[in-house]
């Protein structure tokens, strides 16, 4: 999982940042618009109504070390979801280095698409 941030505003709820899942069993990204203030509550209840109810195949969960992701919420969470909460190493690519560059793209289009206007 990672963040794309400073985004300019957009849709009916102003999204201003990205919540990237990279589901390595089927190699889908998942691309969940979300605020950049988000709390652990919001981003584990938009995980929770978007990804894991809807999939229902989650069982480890690889994140780096961000804040809303090591809360005492998250903690308590993962047993209620059934899933369990890895954390990847610095510069580590077999853990993060898809979600990574999955990011990097996601910029780059996102970047060329509002230097058009599109």
């Amino acid at each position: 999982m990672g963040w794309v941030t400073g985004l300019p505003p957009g849709g009916d709820r102003r999204y201003n940042a990205c919540l990237v899942i990279f589901d390595r069993c089927s190699k889908t990204p998942i691309f969940l618009p979300c605020h950049k203030d988000d709390t652990a509550m919001d981003t584990a209840l938009l995980i929770w109504t978007r990804v894991i109810s809807w999939t229902e195949i989650f069982t480890n969960i690889i994140s780096d070390r961000d804040p809303q992701f090591t809360s005492a919420l998250w903690t308590n969470l993962h047993p209620l979801f059934g899933t369990k909460l890895s954390f990847s190493t610095a510069y580590h690519p077999q853990t993060d280095g898809l979600a990574e560059r999955l990011i990097q793209t996601l910029e780059d289009i996102l970047r060329r698409v509002s230097a058009y206007g599109l």
